[in-house]
């Protein structure tokens, strides 16, 4: 496949093209140095199309019925609500291969074959906490490509929660029937950066234990301090094979955003989200830089070896490499 051109993907994004969105987003998740040159304009000519959309981040243990609930949600919102939604889901990836070892556009068919809706599967890698190197860049390709509702699922590994909510509006917390899974979840503090609760999977046998759950967790959110002033989170149960509850969560999305912009949250919201965003590259770069340093990477395993021996302390391991990095003591 030829490369593609900044040009050729910026009109093919605005014009909403699925194939060119795609091909976007593989170049902004590339590490080579002259895709990341063509990716930073890219965005950065795509930035005045951003800002509007919704963002909305989704997380909980594997096993919650994380697809299945974005696909019952997904369809809803482009069949009865007239959104264009697009879905940036992070699969675990494996340690060895760095490969993607679940298929989202399988767990989700009906909103895979939607043409008002787009669904993206990108592997974690070694990004810590289960959120892809590039979610923040997707997220904007898909506003700029006129998506206004992002819906962004983690892997739910314990650290992803905080990373997502760093980059989305609404951030919602999916949880399994049964009320002392669900109060130990909030010991831990998980539900602390929550919106939203939703019990999933509330039917059949699972419905009561699910509306006692949500009971529950609607008691103890009242004592937990909110993401955003005038903001108290809320508990619902869900099913998504039968559908119930997902109208009455998805007015709480609508609810929350109204909010925001009433009381100008939301422009201090997407300054937050982007000094964020900033820093996370940062970050990024400089422990990338660190680790291909000459002087670094030679001494790197002789170093962790004496730490792992117990000769040597970690604090003066770290201060030994840091030397090294910023060459200082060297002429």
């Amino acid at each position: 496949m030829k490369r593609l051109e900044v040009d050729e993907a910026e009109a093919g994004i605005v014009a909403g093209d699925r194939g060119v969105l795609a091909r976007a987003i593989t170049l902004v998740e590339s590490r080579r140095d002259e895709d990341r040159i063509r990716a930073e304009e890219l965005v950065t000519r795509l930035l005045p199309r951003t800002g509007r959309g919704l963002r909305v981040g989704i997380s909980g243990v594997p096993g919650v019925g994380k697809s299945t609930f974005i696909e019952a949600l997904g369809m809803k919102l482009v069949e009865e609500k007239g959104h264009r939604v697009a879905v940036l889901a992070v699969d675990p990836s494996s340690a060895i291969s760095g490969g993607s070892i679940l298929g989202d556009k399988t767990r989700m068919p009906r909103l895979a074959a939607e043409r008002r809706a787009f669904i993206r599967p990108s592997p974690a890698a070694d990004k810590l906490g289960g959120v892809a190197r590039r979610t923040r860049e997707a997220l904007l390709l898909c506003e700029a490509a006129g998506y206004d509702v992002v819906l962004v699922e983690t892997v739910g590994v314990g650290q992803s929660e905080t990373e997502v909510a760093s980059m989305v509006d609404f951030f919602l917390l999916l949880l399994l029937p049964g009320a002392g899974d669900e109060l130990q979840g909030i010991k831990r503090g998980i539900v602390e950066i929550a919106d939203a609760v939703a019990v999933n999977k509330a039917d059949g046998d699972n419905l009561p234990r699910a509306k006692l759950a949500a009971r529950e967790i609607a008691s103890a959110l009242h004592y937990l301090r909110p993401r955003v002033d005038g903001w108290t989170p809320r508990a619902f149960t869900v099913s998504s094979l039968q559908g119930d509850g997902l109208d009455d969560l998805w007015a709480t999305v609508v609810e929350h955003r109204a909010l925001l912009e009433r009381t100008g949250e939301l422009l201090q919201v997407r300054k937050r989200q982007s000094r964020r965003w900033m820093w996370s590259l940062i970050e990024e770069r400089l422990v990338a830089d660190f680790h291909s340093h000459s002087r670094v990477a030679g001494r790197i395993a002789g170093i962790e070896a004496e730490v792992a021996n117990g000769t040597v302390s970690p604090e003066k391991a770290a201060r030994t490499l840091l030397d090294e990095f910023f060459g200082v003591g060297k002429p």
